[in-house]
């Protein structure tokens, strides 16, 4: 019950302090705007790799025997997972009153092929049973070729726990027939109050306590060394810790993303190792 009653007081104190500070539409708008800029510069870099045909994965970029040494790392087992910072002509971007918070993620499936990774990728009608309990429903709006509109309801503990309705457009560019990427935005982020209950409410974007308002992940995939590796960029916005309790929750709030990301990854890769090739292609 302390526990409880101590998270809740936490999360009173961090709605009161960060929304009497700030009109929640002003500040909304601001956040957008800076995260409008943050993507598009991190656009830009993701499309010259791609088109570059060399550096594929992060760690292809490194010397040759910090390269050899990360890959025989990851075939062991390892997820690696960095913290990244997309900067403009050098400097930081500006975030009034918000967050961003940049996360790239590899792992090594063995045994895995491409196709078979996509598979699962693409399954987004079951995505809540391979992803429980982070994804709690998913569901494919739309589907054309290379390009989807999904659902997602996401379950997350910051501070309390947090339910969020979500929709993403998803495109996949597919370069050879051993490398396939992909870009997944997100074009609706809301938070669900009281969800499961005949109470539910879904509350209108930017008026709500901003644990998120917008999350883009870029995915690369490659068929090699008897399996596929998987790389996960994930860039998301909230609103920010303000100052006086940024000593007591910024670590916990920052380890939210990245913890997501490693439990994303570790379940697609323990999915695929588990299951039947034949059970990846539904």
């Amino acid at each position: 019950m302390r526990v409880s009653l101590g998270r809740k007081f936490i999360h009173l104190l961090l709605v009161a302090a960060i929304t009497g500070a700030f009109p929640a539409d002003v500040l909304h708008a601001a956040a957008y705007q800076a995260f409008d800029r943050y993507i598009q510069l991190t656009e830009e870099r993701v499309s010259r790799e791609l088109a570059a045909d060399r550096a594929f994965l992060r760690l292809d970029a490194m010397i040759t025997g910090e390269r050899e040494a990360a890959y025989t790392r990851l075939r062991g087992g390892e997820v690696r997972i960095e913290a990244l910072t997309t900067l403009d002509r050098g400097e930081k971007i500006a975030c009034p009153a918000c967050m961003i918070q940049h996360w790239v993620g590899i792992i090594f499936i063995p045994g895995a092929t491409l196709d078979q990774t996509l598979a699962l990728a693409q399954d987004y009608d079951h995505q809540a049973e391979v992803f429980a309990p982070d994804v709690m429903r998913a569901k494919i709006i739309s589907h054309s070729g290379d390009d989807f509109r999904i659902f997602m309801r996401f379950h997350r503990t910051m501070i309390v726990s947090v339910v969020l309705d979500t929709e993403h457009h998803v495109h996949y560019q597919h370069i050879d027939a051993t490398h396939v990427a992909s870009r997944a935005a997100s074009t609706r982020v809301q938070e669900v109050e009281r969800a499961g209950t005949s109470a539910e409410r879904v509350l209108a974007e930017g008026k709500d306590n901003g644990y998120l308002w917008r999350i883009n992940n870029y995915w690369r995939f490659l068929q090699r060394d008897g399996g596929t590796y998987v790389q996960c960029e994930s860039v998301s916005l909230s609103r920010d810790i303000p100052t006086g309790f940024a000593w007591l929750v910024a670590p916990f709030a920052e380890s939210v993303p990245r913890e997501s990301l490693q439990f994303t990854l570790d379940a697609m890769r323990k999915h695929l190792m588990a299951a039947p090739s034949s059970s990846t292609n539904r």
